[in-house]
This record gives structure tokens, C-alpha cells and sequence, in this order.
């Protein structure tokens, strides 16, 4: 599933394609791709054909773009969606869901394409007086660590009362958002931390250590364009990032720790897998 800094690639490219277009009309091919919609598809259409698209944001692992007439546009990528860019007349994507056209002259069109129709878009209002427009099915998200409004402090007292493990903390998107499996271990390894450490014993350095190393990671894989495995992750131009090259955990099963050459190890964890140096992430001695 796309993470924070695949999320935010995409919405750097609807900032840029679309924001400030007004939409002509809309194609919904797919009816699970607007079911997050209160009024289902027809609604759907009806309420955004005409709307004017504003600037684009992020919370996590979701993206919006606020309307005129006061709503927002909402979506979600789940574990295949994607936002394309493409001509007017060009060909139709295999598993095309939703497509928009503008009434400008530009000649593209916003296409939202989605393997396993896990993603959509729905139309919501937004919280009131909210400077972003933030969709009230959002509110109850936390704040990201690259967001300049993050509270380490709050972020550090929640992190100790919640009296779990590191990793499902992290997990959290209440918590903090838009981390996900594959930036989990990589923060986690920067920070030598195992993925079962108890957020109690979590001191204050440890945890500015951790969201260091966190918006570090995210940096790295934002100026990379992301981590692409496969097809099913590309930016609004159809390209895939490459940050998967500069994985130090995550996908390393048995290959050489590039600190201290030690083979990484994978266990299955939450029906996803963990992937950690037994050198420089010990065991904590609490879960051994």
C-alpha cells in the first residue's frame, strides 16, 4: 500500500495538473470506486460536474481537493489506486474506475485507475473553519511527521500511555500518519530499535531519535519519487519511484546488514512481515 511519501508524490502532481480546473464532466466506470460516497454514483457525478478543483492536500495516507459550493473531493489510493494524468483522446487504462475532464483547452484529463478497488473517492463537506479544507471523514487522523503542525512533545506522551510495541504505535494512524509498514522499518532501523520495543520504556531522546530518523526516511524517499515493487505504484506522469534501491531493512531477508554485515531477518508480524538486523535491533529483554 502506498505510504506517506508516495501519497505526497501524487498529490505534488495534482497540485500541478489539476488544482485551479474546472470540471466538465465525470465518468464513473466502476461503482466500488465511489461507494465511500454517500449518494452513491450518480450523486457523485452530479455534485461535481461544474465544481472548481482547489489546491491539493494530504493528511497520511489520504489526499483531498476542496470545491466551490463547500465540499471536498476525497481519496484514497488503498493498495493499487492511482491518479494519471493522460491526453483527452488517449486510449482507456485496463482498470479505469473514474474518469474527469475539464473544460479548459489543456487536452488531459484525470483519470483514477484501481487494480483491486480497494481505493475510491467520495465527496464530503469540510470540517468548519478548517484552513485546509480537511473532509470530515478525516478529522479523526493524526498529523504527519513531515507536517509542520506535528507536536513531538504530544506526539512522545501519547506514544508512553499507549502501552503497546513501537512498530504498531507507529501503525497507528490516530497516532501519527502516513507511516506504513516499509518506512516503519526503515525508521527503525536507522534508530536500532526492534519492532516489539515497549512504548513505555521509550525515553524522550529515543523518541526525537526515532522521528528524526522517520522524517529522514521520508525525505530520502521523497526526493526519490517514492518505492515502487511493481506497477501498481506510479506518479500522476505513469512513473515509478526508485527508492526501493536504497532499502536498508525492508525486502532484505538474509542480505548482509550495511552496518554491521549481519543478515537481516523477516518474521511474520500482523500478516505482514518485519524485516530487522538481530545485531543492531536486539530483542528487548520484556518480549524475550
Amino acid at each position: 500500500m502506498p505510504e506517506l511519501p508516495e501519497v505526497e508524490v501524487v498529490r505534488r502532481g495534482l497540485a500541478t495538473w489539476v488544482s485551479g480546473r474546472t470540471v466538465d464532466d465525470v465518468t464513473v466506470l466502476h461503482p466500488r470506486a465511489v461507494r465511500r460516497h454517500p449518494g452513491g454514483p450518480e450523486d457523485f457525478v452530479k455534485q461535481l460536474r461544474g465544481a472548481v478543483m482547489g489546491r491539493a492536500h494530504r493528511r497520511g495516507k489520504y489526499l483531498w481537493l476542496p470545491l466551490t459550493d463547500d465540499l471536498v473531493l476525497t481519496a484514497h489510493l488503498g493498495m493499487s489506486g492511482q491518479f494519471l494524468i493522460r491526453p483527452a483522446a488517449g486510449r482507456s487504462e485496463t482498470h479505469l474506475r473514474v474518469r474527469i475532464t475539464f473544460t479548459d483547452d489543456l487536452g488531459t484529463d484525470l483519470r483514477f485507475v484501481d487494480q483491486r478497488t480497494f481505493g475510491g473517492l467520495s465527496l464530503h463537506e469540510p470540517v468548519p473553519d478548517d484552513p485546509e479544507g480537511l473532509p470530515y471523514p478525516l478529522a479523526h487522523i493524526a498529523r504527519d511527521p513531515i507536517d509542520p503542525a506535528f507536536d513531538d512533545d504530544a506526539f512522545h506522551a501519547a506514544l508512553r500511555r499507549k502501552r503497546t510495541t513501537i512498530k504498531r504505535a507507529l501503525l497507528d494512524q490516530s497516532l501519527v500518519s502516513g507511516v506504513g509498514n516499509i518506512y516503519a522499518d526503515e525508521a527503525l532501523w536507522r534508530t536500532r530499535l526492534h519492532y516489539e520495543r515497549p512504548t513505555a520504556t521509550m525515553t524522550r531522546p529515543r523518541t526525537a531519535e526515532l522521528l528524526t530518523h522517520i522524517r529522514e526516511v521520508m525525505g530520502d524517499a521523497l526526493a526519490a519519487g517514492g518505492t515502487s515493487f511493481d506497477s501498481l505504484y506510479v506518479n500522476v506522469n505513469g512513473q515509478s519511484g526508485y527508492f526501493d534501491r536504497s532499502l536498508d531493512a525492508y525486502g532484505r531477508e538474509d542480505r548482509p546488514c550495511r552496518r554491521c554485515g549481519t543478515p537481516i531477518r523477516r518474521r511474520p508480524w500482523m500478516n505482514r512481515s518485519s524485516y530487522f538486523c538481530p545485531r543492531c535491533q536486539p530483542v528487548p529483554r520484556a518480549t524475550s
